[in-house]
């Protein structure tokens, strides 16, 4: 896998076994299901690292994919799979025919998780409809006139029917998972959602069916229904959220899978016939004609033409291709037509190892271990063990005929008032908003991680192309050479160039139109224009014959350059600008410079990272003359030149490897992987799709400014998120011991669940008002 004019050894191909494993070993992949939060993703990847046999595994919760590394001797993939399942989760395994086609994006896999998302919506509506009624049926408690008109027990049974299918439906999965965390003996967020909310639903229905019992006790049979319904409601909320922003990362594959060209126009017995893009051999000839998409990746055989080669290379100039070139699948024929020789398909593709390269970049990220699924870890049998010490104390220190009663609401009401339902809308809530706020500067958010990374970022790397410079060719120099001047010459040029589909055609029009010479040029016309493949152009306008193209351009036509005009030649290009030569009857009139100019916008965002305490790193394909030239136009100090498309994840690795946290910016599918190496990336608007699926942020706009707000945004949300963390746990721990009935004995006060449950509610409205604050965020000029 080559690209013209650079020969490198081709990156390694992930099928053999990385080196730095045992020999012998072999990678699996496995897609699992009933992953709900990083316990579960670390609870699997424990499960497996545990197996006898393999080396390594790694569980991604955002792909619902595990890469495990393994001995073939010691264990197979029924093994693996098995170990998974006895875990307590589901293994899905893609069909044959579905594998058997690498560039084939697993669709069974997409709608196996459209549905799943789906359903997971239906049971959040089931939830919160029912929820809605049940609430304001729960208030009728409080209202003394209300309640002497409808009988409590009947009251309590139409709770109770309302209630039964947000347990049963909505929160099925919590109890399921909660059952498996138990006879795995491990806990999760959904152990002490199942636990709280059973604990509330169980004693409710004890109340309702036998309301005497609590009576003879001297106690209130009280109902807590609506806590049930509202924390399933809540939690189910956030999982909804969170689904959202995962469904989105496999798009960034589907994008890149959608550049494949479909059919291939191949010789056949000598006839050219159309075939699908599957049944294309090596060693097939192919025929490209101006405007279609190269098929596969080849080497020309006859003809030549313009290659436009940004969707691989991010380079704005189409490259020019000749016999003997190599040529890449998915990138655009321009130009001229050629046929060219097939030397790889499928897997081997340039394509679909960028495929391959974002793929295990977007799999090998860790996501952000969320602080709540941690904590739980250790949170919940802790407050499991509170709760049971409760009923125990209780149990045993109470009067004789109110100890039961006591002991339970003790019990319940510790368990509700630790339900971590604060803790589950901490993140979501401030991600919201921040995401929101986002979008209204220009900056779209993908999911909580990409915030959590960008706010950490250490040093941001700009790709030049198309990011610190405009990534398309523009004028920036016009030399007349004998004493002409420019008013003279633009309009006989452009009416050359406006012939042209050239993009350095393109950049003179603009130009000159720039200049005002439009009303000029337009009366003039061109004829004779004729394109010289990979040279330039020629016309005769006004009566004059016209050249405007490279140095070959003229030597072929025996145009002689003076010395001043080497020298003004020498200097543009010194400067790292591409020279066009114009020729007026066989004479050089003028030179002209073009090259990517820099945005405006780039110089005072760079400094603006730079202000914030943010290294700023550049990399380009360029030489290293051109690369510091960029650099010290915009301030920065270290960059590195020369990087082939190929090399940019490695760049990213090496800084990583500093132990920095990288932002990487950069706007072309060659940017792809870098950009999903990287600790956070950020796509620029202008660029490419498959830039922006592989990014964490997109930025609307082509400007840099965007980088700016996009950490200073993220870290402002961090902030709201850990303040939201604090409140959520201060309303636990402060009220775990009350609930307790730790105050009892001195004050006589006893915590109802009611209430317990309206201080869950608290914490949960804290949270939600602290993460509003964020919509005051300005973003910085």
């Amino acid at each position: 896998m080559e690209t013209s004019h650079h020969h490198h050894p081709a990156p390694p191909v992930p099928a053999g076994p990385p080196p730095a494993l045992a020999a012998g070993t072999e990678t699996a992949t496995l897609n699992i299901e009933g992953m709900t939060c990083a316990s579960c993703s670390n609870f699997v990847e424990k499960a497996l690292s545990r197996t006898p046999g393999v080396q390594r595994a790694t569980v991604n919760l955002a792909s619902e994919k595990a890469t495990i590394e393994y001995l073939p001797g010691q264990i197979d993939r029924a093994g693996l799979k098995a170990a998974v399942e006895q875990a307590g989760y589901g293994v899905h395994e893609a069909s044959p025919a579905v594998t058997a086609n690498v560039l084939a994006s697993d669709e069974e896999l997409d709608a196996r998780k459209a549905a799943a998302y789906q359903n997971l919506k239906r049971r959040f509506q089931v939830a919160v409809g029912l929820a809605v009624v049940i609430m304001p049926l729960s208030m009728l408690m409080l209202w003394p006139a209300m309640m002497s008109r409808i009988s409590t027990p009947l009251l309590n049974y139409v709770l109770l029917a309302l209630t039964l299918p947000v347990l049963l439906y909505s929160g099925r999965e919590f109890y399921v998972s909660a059952w498996n965390g138990l006879r795995h003996r491990t806990a999760s967020m959904d152990t002490l959602i199942a636990v709280g909310t059973g604990a509330a639903f169980l004693y409710s229905l004890a109340a309702t069916l036998i309301p005497h019992w609590f009576m003879q006790h001297g106690l209130m049979p009280e109902v807590y229904y609506d806590t049930t319904a509202t924390i399933i409601a809540l939690i189910l909320l956030g999982k909804v959220l969170e689904s959202r922003a995962k469904s989105k990362t496999s798009a960034a594959i589907k994008a890149l899978m959608g550049l494949q060209a479909k059919t291939a126009r191949v010789v056949r017995n000598g006839q050219e016939v159309d075939v699908p893009i599957e049944q294309v051999l090596v060693g097939d000839e192919v025929v490209v004609r101006p405007g279609e998409k190269v098929a596969t990746d080849g080497l020309i055989l006859t003809g030549r033409s313009a290659v436009d080669e940004s969707m691989l290379t991010g380079e704005s100039l189409p490259v020019e291709k000749k016999e003997g070139d190599n040529v890449f699948g998915a990138t655009l024929n321009k130009t001229g037509s050629f046929r060219f020789r097939v030397s790889k398909v499928g897997a081997e593709t340039m394509l679909a190892q960028i495929v391959k390269l974002v793929e295990e970049a977007q799999g090998s990220r860790a996501p952000i271990q969320q602080l709540a699924d941690k904590v739980s870890a250790v949170f919940v049998p802790v407050v499991i063990m509170i709760a049971i010490a409760t009923f125990v104390l209780w149990f045993d220190l109470a009067p004789e005929a109110s100890r039961v009663p006591l002991a339970l609401v003790g019990f319940v009401a510790v368990l509700i008032i630790a339900c971590p339902c604060a803790l589950g809308l901490a993140t979501p809530t401030a991600i919201m908003v921040g995401t929101g706020k986002g979008a209204e500067h220009g900056v779209l958010i993908r999911n909580a991680e990409a915030l959590e990374k960008a706010e950490k970022v250490t040093t941001v790397l700009l790709d030049k192309t198309g990011t610190i410079t405009r990534g398309e060719p523009a004028v920036t120099d016009f030399v007349p050479t004998n004493g002409d001047t420019p008013a003279h010459l633009l309009p006989l040029l452009a009416a050359v160039e406006r012939q042209s589909e050239h993009p350095l055609a393109e950049a003179v029009v603009r130009y000159a139109d720039a200049q005002g010479v439009a009303a000029g040029s337009a009366a003039l016309t061109a004829t004779a224009f004729q394109a010289y493949e990979g040279r330039g152009a020629g016309a005769t306008v006004d009566g004059q014959v016209i050249l405007l193209g490279n140095r070959r351009l003229l030597s072929e036509n025996n145009v002689v350059l003076s010395t001043d005009t080497e020298q003004a030649a020498a200097q543009l290009l010194s400067e790292a600008k591409t020279v066009l030569y114009a020729a007026i009857g066989g004479h050089v009139a003028a030179l002209i410079g073009v090259a990517d100019t820099v945005r405006e916008s780039s110089r005072a965002a760079i400094q603006a990272l730079q202000a914030d305490g943010i290294e700023v790193v550049m990399m380009t394909g360029d030489n290293q003359q051109t690369a510091a030239k960029v650099a010290e136009q915009v301030g920065i100090k270290r960059f590195f030149a020369e990087v082939l498309p190929a090399d940019k994840a490695g760049k990213v690795k090496e800084l990583q490897a500093e132990g920095r946290v990288v932002a990487m910016v950069g706007d072309g599918i060659n940017d792809a992987p870098a950009l999903a190496q990287a600790d956070i990336g950020l796509a620029m608007g202008g660029g490419t799709d498959v830039a922006m699926e592989a990014a964490g942020i997109t930025l609307m706009r082509s400007d840099l400014q965007g980088v700016v707000t996009a950490i200073d945004l993220s870290r402002q949300t961090m902030r709201t998120i850990k303040q939201n963390l604090f409140f959520a746990f201060v309303y636990n721990t402060l009220g775990i011991p009350i609930a307790a009935g730790l105050l009892y004995p001195f004050t006589g006060w006893l915590l109802s669940p009611m209430l317990a449950a309206g201080a869950m509610a608290l914490s949960s409205v804290s949270v939600l008002t602290n993460s509003l604050r964020l919509r005051g965020y300005q973003a910085k000029a």
